[in-house]
């Protein structure tokens, strides 16, 4: 049994007994509750600190783990992203070309995400670098392996339009010239033979007796049939699609009318001398996209190639046209 305390009472110069009830206990009490709670911190950060627990160490593995995953991920997504520059490339630069369409634009290819911020919710990993980069490439290579599946489709439908693209192209000269002698002017400056200045001249000339059969250089559709006392007096416009139109100006008549379709060889009209004309001949003007090209490229389809040689010599004429 504990002792009892006593407590000497200056004033009655006697000893008193010392109570010990819960009320004087409680400071006490809690004077070593605190100092044992920050014993039982220190004592908890100290062994944190400087030992591991098996749940710490198994998870510092399995980060270590991922992380080493996405670094691999990321070298593999670089790769996959030269296989499909490498296939972007042959589709712009061959099947586009084979097939006469427009490549697909940097701005589509390469277009960004905008909006806001998709990748919030990983700043707050360890790594979220790392983590972020690779999520963003993965989405980005994903979204152009979209517009490269649909650019196949694409190609995929040109291809079976093949057929029907070569007949279209205007690929004959719209006159019978055997001989080539009825090549009059071609593509360039000529100086105008009414005016007298020098103008560009946006086709080629074809010099041939009034009545002579005009033909359709492709297939198509009549698109326009126009007359006029000026410009190219009576012409006909053929729209023979993938991007070509053909004017042919100057006619006599016409063996046509708007929206009837026609093959390549048809009889469309005949050689005149209307509108502002300096004799009887035909203009002919090939249209690739709506813009003026060349037509000494498009008769690939009825001359040998010494035969193309001696028409490009003769087109390329720098004197005057008829129109």
């Amino acid at each position: 049994m504990a002792k009892a305390k006593y407590k000497f009472n200056p004033e009655t110069l006697s000893y008193t007994k010392v109570e010990h009830n819960f009320k004087a206990k409680l400071p006490r009490l809690l004077l070593l509750f605190s100092a044992s709670l920050m014993m039982s911190i220190i004592i908890t950060v100290v062994f944190l600190q400087f030992y591991e627990t098996p749940k710490t160490r198994s998870l510092k593995r399995e980060n270590q783990r991922l992380l080493t995953q996405y670094e691999l991920m990321f070298k593999n997504l670089e790769n996959v992203e030269k296989v499909l520059a490498d296939l972007q490339q042959r589709d712009d630069n061959l099947y586009r070309v084979i097939f006469e369409a427009d490549p697909i634009p940097n701005s589509i290819r390469k277009a960004g995400f905008g909006g806001i911020n998709k990748y919030a919710q990983l700043e707050s990993l360890d790594n979220s670098e790392l983590v972020i980069k690779t999520a963003r490439k993965l989405d980005i290579i994903s979204k152009q392996a979209y517009i490269q599946s649909k650019s196949y489709d694409d190609v995929l439908n040109l291809a079976l339009d093949k057929e029907k693209m070569l007949a279209s192209i205007p690929a004959i000269m719209p006159v019978s010239n055997k001989d080539l002698k009825r090549t009059a002017s071609g593509w360039g400056f000529r100086i105008h033979p009414i005016y007298k200045i020098r103008r560009f001249h946006y086709g080629m000339d074809f010099t041939a007796p009034i009545g002579t059969e005009i033909y359709a250089t492709g297939d198509g559709i009549v698109k326009d049939v126009q007359t006029s006392r000026t410009g190219y007096g009576r012409w006909v416009v053929i729209d023979h699609g993938f991007g070509y139109e053909t004017l042919y100006g100057h006619m006599n008549e016409f063996n046509v009318k708007v929206g009837q379709a026609v093959k390549r060889g048809s009889v469309i009209g005949y050689v005149g001398n209307a509108g502002t004309s300096s004799g009887p001949h035909l203009h002919y003007e090939v249209h690739k996209n709506g813009k003026a090209v060349n037509p000494q490229y498009y008769y690939f389809k009825d001359l040998s190639p010494q035969e193309y040689d001696t028409m490009i010599a003769l087109s390329s004429n720098m004197g005057q046209s008829y129109d």
